[in-house]
């Protein structure tokens, strides 16, 4: 069942994932070489791709602080303020991990010179601008992917192998929070900053944590949405809940934001629910929050008996040794990105279904604003699977 051993009674633990071994050889210049455009998340980014082989030539911010713990980690790096120096930088690649509402711009000048791209959360602000996006990475004899990197992480992965087990039937409703808890004078400093890009987005664009890791588990498109505030008020709310209707006719419900009560750990929970059963991650600190539970109802089972299991994700390995869980989806979604321009591998999330779950957030926020009613999600499909399966 879903590939798991057995371990201690109903608690099943997996065995550990290999990740990539050292560093194959780029069809390129002998190692994938990457630049960075944005160093906060940037950093972090770049620190795992050299964990796992791939060499950081480029550095790009404004910001010379960060810019000067960059260097320090990277001397050799070409540094800059101006991303469109990196165009011309011999780069295989590009990682865009600049301002949320400010990648799809660089998106396109980077595939137009026939760089690969890597891009952080969100697409597109628009859908126009996504529309834009696709065209450039169809046209591109370069490749976009996603870094969403929650699809990946070890919860999700493990509610993945349940759902392409069958074990839980037709699945009928799926729902995944990605919440912070801050107090309400951190949370107003921070949405209501206008020099920030969090000030400056729709409370419902952050979605892509929620949204993309709901996609892969249904295969499924997004609709139409509804949103909501959560909270009293006229101000901007500080949360909010998406009922979106997808493509297969499962409803999603998503919350993300700032609310009171969350764990300390990664932020996020999923639930699937099917017409055998429940899988749906634990609301848990330390590495209990990695771990899944799953309902079977008796009715469903040749035993005719009700099944509870809590499965645990085996540890991920790179060059043998365990990564910090929170490190796994980004570590996977870097060795996507590399397969995909070394060995011409289909990107993990490709252009269309990162616009789709962008353009929930964009699609939410109209209906924010007309009181919380239907609003259609733009068809970007054309026809394809929402992600690779």
């Amino acid at each position: 069942m879903v590939g798991v051993s057995h371990d201690d009674g109903d608690r099943f633990s997996a065995a550990p994932r290999r990740g990539v071994e050292g560093a194959p050889l780029s069809r390129y210049t002998g190692r994938m070489r990457i630049g960075i455009v944005g160093l906060s998340r940037g950093l972090y980014m770049a620190e795992s791709a050299h964990r796992i082989g791939i060499e950081v030539i480029a550095l790009c911010d404004r910001d010379s602080e960060r810019m000067g713990a960059a260097r320090a980690e990277f001397p050799e790096a070409r540094a800059t303020a101006d991303w469109s120096e990196l165009l011309d930088a011999g780069l295989d690649g590009v990682v865009l991990a600049n301002d949320f509402d400010a990648h799809a711009a660089l998106a396109i000048a980077f595939l137009d010179h026939g760089i690969h791209v890597l891009s952080e959360t969100a697409a597109c602000a628009s859908a126009e601008e996504g529309l834009r996006l696709i065209a450039a990475a169809e046209r591109s004899t370069a490749t976009y992917s996603f870094a969403e990197n929650y699809v990946f992480h070890p919860h999700t992965r493990i509610l993945r192998e349940s759902v392409d087990s069958g074990e839980l039937g037709a699945i009928t409703l799926v729902e995944a929070d990605y919440l912070h808890s801050l107090s309400p004078d951190d949370t107003a400093a921070l949405i209501g900053d206008p020099a920030h890009w969090r000030g400056r987005i729709p409370p419902t664009a952050y979605c892509t944590h929620t949204v993309s890791p709901l996609l892969d588990l249904t295969g499924a498109w997004p609709v139409e949405v509804s949103a909501f505030p959560v909270g009293p008020g006229d101000n901007r709310p500080a949360a909010v809940v998406l009922a979106i209707r997808l493509s297969d006719g499962t409803l999603a419900l998503t919350r993300h934001g700032f609310l009171a009560g969350e764990t300390g750990s990664h932020w996020s929970w999923v639930s699937v629910r099917g017409s055998h059963g429940l899988a749906e991650s634990d609301r848990a600190t330390g590495e209990d929050a990695w771990s899944v539970r799953v309902r079977l109802e008796g009715w469903a089972r040749a035993d005719g008996q009700a099944h509870e299991q809590i499965r645990i994700p085996g540890p991920y390995l790179v060059n043998n040794e365990p990564i910090d869980r929170m490190a796994e989806g980004t570590v996977v979604v870097l060795e996507g990105f590399r397969a995909t321009v070394e060995h011409g591998a289909p990107p993990l999330i490709p252009v269309r279904p990162a616009v789709a779950a962008s353009l929930v957030g964009v699609a939410g926020a109209e209906s924010l604003l007309t009181g919380s009613g239907p609003v259609h999600v733009p068809d970007v499909s054309a026809q394809a699977p929402c992600f690779r399966r």
